[in-house]
């Protein structure tokens, strides 16, 4: 962590943890969301996400250029948005308007659009998958859902989760964490599903929003039970409902949403975009690998 100009040395307590920037005898785990320094409850101002300390909050206070340059960033170094779920709601309203056209177009719509590796579709009569070239149902299945149970729950986790994890990282890199998330869970269903099994589901991107709480929890010393709890229950609904959850788009994406989330809020303020673009690009890279694999195994 780079030390801001003019600022003391942070001291470190009997425990371990750092004592606060203007106070070195009160040990703290909580640290300015803007400078990333140590701040004890004394200092701690409340900010849209997490804390904020005075000096940042004094000098983000006024107007011009000076303002501007001081601006407020997430814990991610995103811009603070006046709304801090908007695209958590375009996702929502994409869903929703996915379903609307299931419902109105059925079951041929859906053996157009699902993630299925390689297979012949009698409703088509042809053979379709993403081993015959078919990529778009990697995005098209990551909106597609049947039941009303099923975009429920996942709208409502969505709604939850969105208005955790987009405040704190900032629009572009919550919509970039969703995404390949969702691509990272089509990929583990791709290489660990029969071929001719069909996917539907948002359940990929929302593991990866459950990954990056985890990490968004641990990087500000939070409980992290929330987290243990909503796993828990992915892993009983699995057992207790065989072949109808895919645990294998749950894990691919808490896997890709936790690493990207790791490199978006550990990565070092000097070099933040150069760590974060190139892990996002390392994972699109492995991605893109394991489909081709996959792909020359099937076919």
């Amino acid at each position: 962590m780079d030390q801001a100009p003019g600022h003391p040395q942070e001291s470190r307590g009997a425990h371990g943890l750092p004592g606060c920037y203007r106070h070195p005898d009160r040990e703290t785990g909580i640290s300015c969301t803007r400078c990333e320094r140590p701040i004890c409850p004394e200092c701690m101002i409340s900010a849209s996400v997490g804390f904020q300390c005075p000096d940042c909050v004094r000098t983000g206070s006024g107007t011009g250029h000076g303002a501007a340059a001081n601006q407020p960033r997430t814990i991610a170094g995103g811009t603070i948005a006046a709304d801090s779920f908007l695209i958590t709601k375009i996702l929502i309203g994409i869903n929703l308007a996915v379903f609307v056209a299931v419902l109105a177009l059925g079951d041929r719509f859906v053996d157009e659009t699902s993630l299925i590796g390689l297979a012949y579709s009698p409703q088509l009569g042809e053979v379709v998958g993403l081993a015959d070239g078919e990529w778009y149902r990697l995005l098209t299945s990551m909106f597609l859902h049947q039941e009303l149970s099923h975009i429920a729950f996942n709208l409502l986790a969505l709604w939850f989760l969105g208005r955790m994890v987009e405040p704190a990282l900032g629009r572009s890199r919550f919509l970039a964490l969703y995404l390949l998330s969702g691509l990272g869970g089509d990929v583990f269903v791709y290489l660990l599903s029969e071929p001719n099994q069909a996917t539907i589901g948002a359940s990929g991107a929302i593991f990866g929003l459950v990954g990056a709480f985890a990490v968004l929890l641990r990087r500000m010393n939070l409980d992290l039970r929330p987290v243990g709890l909503i796993i828990a229950i992915s892993v009983v609904l699995t057992v207790v409902r065989p072949g109808e959850i895919s645990w294998q788009a749950h894990l691919g994406g808490l896997l890709t949403g936790g690493l990207l989330a790791l490199a978006m809020v550990y990565a070092p303020r000097a070099h933040r975009n150069a760590v974060q673009w190139a892990a996002g690009a390392a994972i699109l890279v492995a991605i893109v690998v394991a489909l081709a694999a996959r792909t020359a195994y099937l076919t």
